[in-house]
């Protein structure tokens, strides 16, 4: 197995949300050469799994500069923390309002592995009990609302459901549902 060394490293910015560093490496062969990296904390995606179907949320996304369906999925805010699960409990009510009766890990997946650290697990929520959003300032926004398996799996064909952590839990969840 080839390992890459790293010789150096510098923080080349710095945020709430992210770090970015600049490593120089010296990969097996001898010869030496550069990574960016994005250091970004961990988080967790939900599937909130009712009647064959999933509620999804849909907020405003800036760096795109438009609105986009997606799975509950979030972080901790600076200075919290938590196990996954706990995270994923918190994210699902924060987003819908739901609790979730049971709450099973499908599996970790990484976000971007070519350029980013960060990682997330991915959670089925089932035997949901509804309730009120409570939702941070920053989704003041957003739209829960539930689509069901057909509806969710057309979004996927036509671009409506784009975000790459939603697609890629919605296929793991495909993958472990089926067997």
């Amino acid at each position: 197995m080839s390992v890459i060394r790293t010789i150096s490293s510098r923080e080349v910015f710095r945020s709430d949300w992210l770090r970015l560093r600049e490593d120089e490496v010296e990969f097996p062969n001898g010869s030496r050469g550069r990574y960016a990296v994005v250091d970004k904390q961990d988080f967790v995606l939900v599937l909130a799994r009712e009647d064959d179907g999933f509620w999804l949320v849909e907020q405003y996304r800036y760096p795109i500069g438009r609105r986009e369906w997606e799975f509950v999925q979030g972080g901790w805010p600076a200075g919290g923390s938590g196990t996954p699960r706990e995270l994923a409990e918190a994210e699902l009510r924060e987003e819908t309002g739901h609790r979730a009766g049971s709450l099973t890990h499908l599996g970790r997946l990484h976000a971007a592995v070519g350029f980013c650290s960060q990682g997330y697990d991915v959670f089925l929520a089932t035997d949901l009990v509804a309730g009120e959003p409570e939702r941070e300032a920053t989704e003041s926004d957003m739209v829960a609302r539930w689509h069901s398996d057909h509806d969710v799996t057309a979004m996927v064909r036509d671009g409506r459901l784009a975000d790459a952590h939603s697609v890629a839990a919605f296929g793991l969840w495909r993958t472990v549902a089926e067997g």
